[in-house]
């Protein structure tokens, strides 16, 4: 019986993680190690006590009380913030879904890989704030990164083990989120609920918002250049409204292998769940008959700035990722709050960037957590500094 863990189990990817656990048999087939949460006590519990874990923990403490309630004569213990989660990252298990939105992904990650674990990898923080840090310790302590974002997944996929000095150029595909159409001049009135909506996928509201931006995709960029090693200028985008291709892999004999499936992460994460097997999983088939046409279309880095960014924080490297990331969970944490506007976000992190680079030591990759914190405040101060004066103008 194999083990797993799920960090961020009551977010949209954990939940689709869940799901397949109960397809598969659930607590009689897997043995459940430790499931992690958020503010959703009762979920949390819920799933728990379903798939029979043996520790669940919520990331605030001040919710512990409510969460050993909620697991009272289950004999689930509880646990709840940052140590704790680390903690229950430390217990051994044959597989660990890393699905915790931001940065504060990235701790419990790598404690899963100093101990040596298989990580399925959805926390595209982790990478895109210490993208060497994460790699160096997986090669040190003999840990696997399996990529859960589709899109790094397919590109796994196509590549079957292919030597990368065969490839000429990767492609991760964008829907375009929910604005992918509209006026540029109408993007700056954008409202937090026109930018919560997804046209294909189902998700959180702060990806979905990401998505929006597009720095969601930024965020991929980088991620891809980190966990493959490919030269930024071999990693393009396309915009694909129907989300059917989600990516592509261009060998220099001119050949493409493309990655298609349904805009349903069950795929990516029960590849990785079974990997290298490929199992049955309860997802739909493609039907290219019924969907007729597949469209594309080149990125328009004037809607979608946070593109630019990437390629920016690409060449530039050292703290970059880690300022950029910070940066923008700080303006998206603003524009729910409503002191910016949806375009502000883009301009909050560019000028994060351009403040942070002169400030010693940026040039240097940070090669230790304490190294990605310090940064990662630094740019969360800065960012929330700007808000401020925006909104004063």
């Amino acid at each position: 019986m194999r083990s797993v863990s799920i960090f961020g189990a009551t977010g949209s990817i954990g939940e689709s993680a869940f799901d397949l656990l109960m397809h598969d048999g659930g607590p009689d087939r897997w043995r459940v190690v430790a499931l992690s949460g958020g503010a959703n006590i009762a979920r949390l519990a819920q799933m728990a006590r379903a798939l029979r874990a043996e520790i669940a923990v919520t990331a605030y403490p001040e919710r512990l009380n409510d969460l050993r309630e909620a697991l009272a004569g289950s004999g689930i213990d509880a646990a709840a913030g940052p140590a704790a989660l680390v903690e229950a990252a430390d217990r051994p298990a044959d597989w660990t879904l890393s699905a915790i939105i931001g940065a504060a992904g990235l701790a419990p990650g790598l404690r899963v890989l100093e101990r040596g674990g298989t990580l399925a990898l959805a926390n595209k923080e982790s990478l895109v704030t210490a993208g060497r840090l994460v790699m160096a310790t997986a090669q040190r302590s003999g840990a696997r990164i399996l990529p859960v974002d589709s899109e790094h997944s397919a590109i796994f996929q196509a590549l079957g083990g292919d030597n990368l000095d065969s490839v000429e150029a990767v492609t991760i595909t964008a829907s375009g989120g929910a604005f992918r159409d509209w006026p540029l001049e109408r993007l700056a009135d954008a409202t937090v609920a026109e930018a919560s909506t997804h046209p294909n996928w189902a998700m959180g509201q702060r990806i979905t918002i990401d998505s929006a931006s597009m720095f969601n995709k930024a965020l991929e960029l980088i991620e891809a250049q980190e966990f493959f090693g490919i030269d930024p200028a071999r990693i393009k985008v396309l915009v694909h409204p129907e989300s059917i291709v989600h990516a592509l892999v261009s060998h220099k004999d001119g050949g493409t292998l493309a990655h298609l499936g349904p805009p349903d992460m069950r795929h990516a994460i029960g590849y990785a769940l079974h990997w290298p097997d490929r199992a049955d999983l309860p997802v739909a088939r493609l039907d290219l008959a019924a969907i007729g046409s597949l469209s594309f279309r080149a990125p328009d880095e004037e809607r979608w700035p946070a593109l630019r960014l990437a390629r920016q924080v690409m060449q530039t490297g050292g703290a970059s990722g880690a300022v950029l990331n910070a940066a923008k969970e700080q303006a998206l944490d603003d524009f729910l709050a409503g002191r910016i506007r949806f375009t502000d976000m883009a301009s909050a992190v560019e000028a994060t960037l351009d403040a942070l680079t002169a400030r010693p030591g940026f040039a240097t990759s940070p090669m230790d957590l304490a190294s990605v914190l310090d940064w990662d405040q630094q740019a969360r101060q800065f960012a929330a500094a700007w808000a401020v004066r925006e909104a004063r103008r």
